[in-house]
């Protein structure tokens, strides 16, 4: 049953292992994979970090989705992000994302499906793009880290995408499963 909607505004893309991602008019999900002619795309960890560590992990980070309210409170702090900025595939505007469960599924477009894996855990390299930004997008709270980098998902069906396609969002079955760190 979907639940909430929310707004592309803008779909990103990069084959290099880039932080920012450029704007593109469409992009194509693929199932299993992510975004077509992605560097993060793949079945398989991608993150040069994580192929490091162990390449054989699966690919939780597929497809990022990062929410353009924050690019808003940014602003106010003279931080000026602007969409694909930070690395992200998706722009979106009227969807909490943060707020999403796991496992919720996302109608994007006419076809593409994605599942949430977790939340983007924003590291060091974010500083370089703007100084400042990690502690606005990872606050320290007594009760740990609140990350506002968006969320990461992967790709269920495939199907193009586009700014000013819609999100449709269907709860998962059984409980609410806060998001993590992926």
């Amino acid at each position: 049953m979907v639940t909430e909607h929310g707004l592309i505004i803008s779909v990103n893309k990069d084959s290099a292992h880039a932080f920012s991602k450029r704007p593109s008019p469409l992009i194509r999900i693929i199932a299993g994979q992510g975004v077509e002619g992605d560097a993060h795309s793949g079945e398989r960890v991608q993150h040069l970090s994580r192929i490091r560590t162990d390449p054989t992990q699966p690919n939780l980070r597929q497809v990022h989705l990062m929410h353009a309210e924050l690019f808003q409170e940014l602003a106010k702090k003279e931080i000026a992000i602007n969409p694909g900025d930070l690395g992200e595939n998706i722009t979106t505007r009227g969807l909490d994302l943060l707020s999403l469960g796991r496992d919720t599924l996302l109608h994007l477009g006419k076809a593409a499906v994605l599942r949430v894996t977790g939340l983007r855990n924003p590291c060091a390299q974010i500083d370089a793009f703007a100084p400042g930004l990690l502690k606005e997008v990872a606050i320290k709270t007594p009760h740990g880290i609140e990350r506002k980098a968006g969320i990461m998902c992967v790709a269920l069906e495939s199907g193009e995408v586009c700014a000013g396609d819609v999100i449709r969002v269907e709860p998962p079955n059984g409980p609410f499963i806060p998001l993590e760190r992926v």
